[in-house]
Formats: structure tokens, C-alpha cells, sequence
């Protein structure tokens, strides 16, 4: 996108020109005072000649802040970077382009961008003369292994003229925006509880079925096919009547990452926090390329995306658009100062949450550490779904320590509790890769834990 317009650079007015004069370097102070020290001798004895030389080495430095403030209006810069969205410690590149669209060359150019410490070192280049209507192209590359969104810019041209004797700064007001999205890894297809409700070869057989068109008919909209119209519907109402398309079903799944402070400890890119962080957006892709129609939620209560439609992403270019929503939900995501889950379980058993019947929608959850309260909790979130999978993480494994005064109940016996109420229950320690535990659910028995069928 365009670097914009200069942020505080005057016109070419006579405010923006005194501006200019503070450019001067020492070199050219220099110039300034020898020439009005010589302009003074030579009028002092009288020489002709040494006055010349003294105007010469006054007005020089004044004639190169006149023509760099003017030149420094008539050259542009843009950038662009690609890609927008990347993954934690994935690249991108980000190309800088300045042109000359005065009729005069330009001294040497030295651009600088503006980049957070996190992204690597600030760039910085030296562009030669640039000839009246060139352009000249840099690049360089940024990365993060932390997740967030970064601000890029806002961009630097410094100018200075062929004698060094004055040097002009510009700078541009507009930036872009790196958004890191946490890691994901790709995972291998499980049989997951709640698919053949709406999913899978259920619903194609049903749709097969029933045809491309549904025969229930609906009054005439402006904007639909004539081609449509169900004339024998027509008839029968005695308005125009039009045949309705036949939309596939797709299950709906919610993940449900547990966010709340006191249920993790420590910090960076190896924390337990930032684990789930990453095995919640690998769960999502997931889910959205098998065909299901998926939310991301978290302990606040807060649905991602919005809520329309209770808060699921729908198919197509909706659902491209909706996983590009929920990876940057995640990109900046932070601990809560939640104490329960209380918000999050209003919102799973919600009658929009899984539809009208309530049971035909997965749950997968990444909870951290709980109380007794919160284990009864999220126990009882299974009984509105067709199927739950937790993965419990456990603040000690983790190398931390549980919040002062929150009685964590141990590890073992909220996953016996969580099994007990028909979740598929595992544990994640640390270094477990999350495509071995997802793998595990395929061979996992709803409510024991134990291994057993086929994924």
C-alpha cells in the first residue's frame, strides 16, 4: 500500500522552507559562516574579488535547501507487503519503492522503515541518484516467533545533496500490518464423534436424495432466476412461486480454549498457554477443510465469528473468510481475568449453539487448570453435544506453579471426571506433539480414555 502523504513536511511555502534550514549539516554551517565571515573581510578592505568568493560560500548551502525541500515533495514511496498473515516463525516480505516524479534528479537517498524489535533489526538503504521519473525497489524480510499483530512503518526518506552540505528527513504517515498467527500442524483424519449427524456420507446420501432442488416452494424475490419459478406452485397460490436450492448440512463444531490467568502459568513461546493457543487454531483448519461448519470460543463467552448464525462459520467464501477471522482472534490473543467457566458453558448450551435439537454439534475443548468447580462445569458441557474431546493441560507438568489460593484438583482425576460425564479426555504434557493426540481420539473410548476401535 501507498506510504502516504508526508507527516509534518510543510509546503513549499515559507514555513515549511525555514523548516528546511535546520537540514543544514556541519559541513554546511560551515560554508555558511566562512561565507559571511568572508563577505565581511572583503568589505571591510575593500577586495571585490574575496566578496565573490564569500557570497559563493553562503548562498550554496541556502541553493541546496531550496532545491531539497522542493525535491523532497515530488518523491513518493509505497510498500507492500506479502504476505499480511503468517505463521509464527514464517516469513514475509516487504518491498519498498520510491519514485522520482519531479523533472530534476535527486541527490542520495537512505530509506529506513520503522519495524517492532520482534520482527528483526530496523532496515536501512542507500539509493544512488535517481534520475527524473525513475523508481527504485529494496526489500527485506521480517519474521516472529511470537503470535501478535506488528505495525510496520511509518517510512523515512532522508535526502541529502551531492555536496553533503545539507540533509533533509521525510517521513510518510501511513503503515501496514504483520499479523503473526500462532502454528499450526497439519492433522491426520480421525473418526470424530458427532460426524455422521451432518457430515460425511450421511449427508451426501441425504442430499442425493432429496435432489439439487428443493420442491418446497418460496414467494418470488427480486433478483431470482426466472428459471426457477414453480409454475405449478404458482397456480396453486396464485402468486409467483420459485423453488428453493437445496443447501448440504454441515455439523457444527465450537472450540473451546480456555483462556483464564490463574488457569496457566508462565509465559513465551513453550508455555502451556501458548500450546493451546496453537492446538486450537491446527483443530480449527482442520475442522473447516473437512466440511464443518466451526466457531471458536472462549471462556468469556466470546464467539468467533460474530454471532450470526450463532456464531458458526458457513460454507464457501464465508468460511475462508471466517478462518482468517478466527486465526487473527488467536494471533492476539491473552490470558482473561476470568475466574470460571461459567460464560462459556451458557454459550454451549445455548439453544443456537448446536442447532435446534441441541445434540448434533462437537465440542473440542483446551482447558488448563481446574477447581472443583469448574471440573463439575465442564463435565456437564457434554450433554448438550454429540461428542466432546478434551485436552487437559496441567500447570505442574508445565513447570509451573497454580495461582495462590486456587485448589487445582490433580491432573488424573479430571480427566476420570471428564471421562466419566462421555468426554473423550487426554492429557497434554510437555513436548507432546499435538498430531499424536489428535491421532489418539480415533482409538480413544468415549468415557474411559482407554485405546480401542478404529480411527
Amino acid at each position: 500500500m501507498g506510504a502516504g502523504a508526508p507527516r509534518g513536511a510543510g509546503g513549499p511555502g515559507g514555513g515549511g522552507l525555514r523548516a528546511s534550514l535546520s537540514g543544514l549539516t556541519t559541513r554546511g554551517r560551515s560554508f555558511v559562516a566562512a561565507g559571511v565571515a568572508a563577505a565581511a573581510c572583503a568589505y571591510v578592505l575593500g577586495q571585490g574579488a574575496l566578496l565573490r568568493v564569500g557570497l559563493l560560500l553562503a548562498l550554496l548551502p541556502l541553493i541546496c535547501v531550496y532545491a531539497l525541500h522542493r525535491t523532497r515533495h515530488r518523491v513518493s514511496g509505497s510498500r507492500r507487503l506479502t504476505p499480511g498473515r503468517v505463521p509464527a516463525g514464517a516469513e514475509a516480505r516487504v518491498q519498498l519503492r520510491m519514485d522520482n516524479v519531479s523533472r530534476l534528479p535527486t541527490g542520495l537517498l537512505m530509506l529506513q522503515d520503522r519495524v517492532p524489535y520482534v520482527l528483526g533489526p530496523r532496515p536501512r538503504f542507500v539509493l544512488d541518484r535517481v534520475e527524473p521519473g525513475g523508481r527504485r525497489e529494496v526489500s527485506y524480510r521480517v519474521r516472529s516467533d511470537l503470535r501478535g499483530r506488528y505495525p510496520l512503518g511509518p517510512l523515512q526518506l532522508r535526502l541529502t545533496d551531492p555536496f553533503g552540505l545539507v540533509e533533509l528527513t521525510r517521513s510518510f504517515s501511513t503503515y501496514d500490518t504483520l499479523t503473526v498467527i500462532p502454528r499450526t500442524e497439519p492433522l491426520p483424519p480421525v473418526r470424530l464423534t458427532g460426524e455422521s449427524n451432518g457430515y460425511g456420507d450421511g449427508s451426501r446420501r441425504s442430499l442425493a436424495l432429496a435432489g439439487e432442488d428443493d420442491v418446497i416452494p418460496r414467494g418470488y424475490r427480486r433478483g431470482d432466476d426466472l428459471r426457477r419459478v414453480h409454475w405449478r406452485s404458482t397456480a396453486r397460490y396464485g402468486e409467483l412461486m420459485v423453488r428453493r436450492e437445496e443447501q448440504p448440512r454441515r455439523i457444527k463444531a465450537t472450540v473451546l480454549l480456555d483462556t483464564r490467568r490463574l488457569a496457566f502459568d508462565g509465559a513465551g513461546p513453550d508455555s502451556a498457554f501458548e500450546w493451546a493457543v496453537s492446538a486450537a487454531a491446527s483443530s480449527l483448519v482442520h475442522l473447516l477443510e473437512q466440511g464443518f461448519s466451526a466457531r471458536l470460543l472462549t471462556d468469556t463467552g466470546d464467539a468467533v465469528p460474530g454471532q450470526g448464525g450463532g456464531g458458526f462459520s458457513a460454507g464457501g467464501q464465508e468460511s475462508a473468510e471466517a478462518a482468517g477471522l478466527m486465526m487473527d482472534t488467536l494471533a492476539v490473543v491473552g490470558h482473561s481475568d476470568g475466574a470460571g467457566l461459567s460464560r462459556a458453558y451458557d454459550a454451549v448450551r445455548g439453544t443456537d449453539g448446536f442447532g435446534e435439537g441441541g445434540g448434533d454439534g462437537l465440542l473440542i475443548a483446551f482447558f488448563g487448570d481446574l477447581d472443583d468447580v469448574q471440573t463439575e462445569l465442564a463435565a456437564t458441557m457434554r450433554q448438550r453435544t454429540s461428542g466432546a474431546v478434551a485436552f487437559v493441560l496441567d500447570t505442574e507438568t508445565w513447570g509451573g506453579r497454580p495461582a495462590p489460593g486456587h485448589h487445582v484438583v490433580p491432573l488424573q482425576e479430571r480427566l476420570r471426571r471428564l471421562r466419566d460425564a462421555g468426554w473423550t479426555a487426554l492429557a497434554a504434557t510437555p513436548g507432546a506433539a499435538f498430531g499424536e493426540l489428535w491421532r489418539q481420539i480415533g482409538t480413544a473410548r468415549v468415557g474411559t480414555g482407554t485405546s480401542g476401535g478404529r480411527p
